[in-house]
């Protein structure tokens, strides 16, 4: 008997790109903190690719890999002033404070919230926080962005 390639048993649909969440290994935090953003961007890496002259053969290059470049994580969400997550930036922006780099999961849900793929970043500093801006024109949530450099994903 032919297995119907079409039925809903064995079709595989696109994930949602609307559904994830972010864990955080955060030292200070037994468990790590856990949060829903807004967006997550960035989670890409770009290959520099070095061309060589070929010895003896003046019309070829051959063409290698070089350094891989990790592009920074953008996280942003609905700014509620007081989370795990800001005072591990706050850590970082004191001149004594701790330097505590913290790795972690950007994971992605389907529509019943069960996991089914996971990005690990490897050591993540923050780098660069911002707060959109205030207008009493609009009635808009405030969105934080913090940006993570890190050493990689896996």
């Amino acid at each position: 008997m032919a297995v119907n390639s079409n039925s809903p048993a064995s079709r595989r649909d696109p994930m949602p790109s609307f559904c994830f969440k972010v864990q955080f290994e955060l030292g200070d935090l037994k468990d790590g903190a856990e949060a829903f953003f807004r967006s997550v961007s960035g989670l890409k890496y770009e290959t520099e690719v070095i061309d060589i002259r070929a010895g003896g053969v003046n019309n070829t290059t051959f063409r290698v890999p070089g350094a891989t470049k990790w592009a920074n994580i953008i996280l942003k969400r609905g700014y509620s002033g007081t989370s795990a997550l800001l005072d591990w930036k706050r850590q970082w922006m004191a001149p004594s404070g701790r330097k505590v780099r913290a790795s972690g999961r950007i994971i992605q849900l389907d529509t019943a919230l069960r996991e089914v793929s996971s990005w690990r970043f490897i050591e993540a500093m923050p780098v660069k926080w911002e707060i959109s801006d205030f207008d009493a024109s609009k009635s808009e949530v405030s969105i934080e962005t913090l940006e993570l450099a890190h050493h990689g994903l896996e």
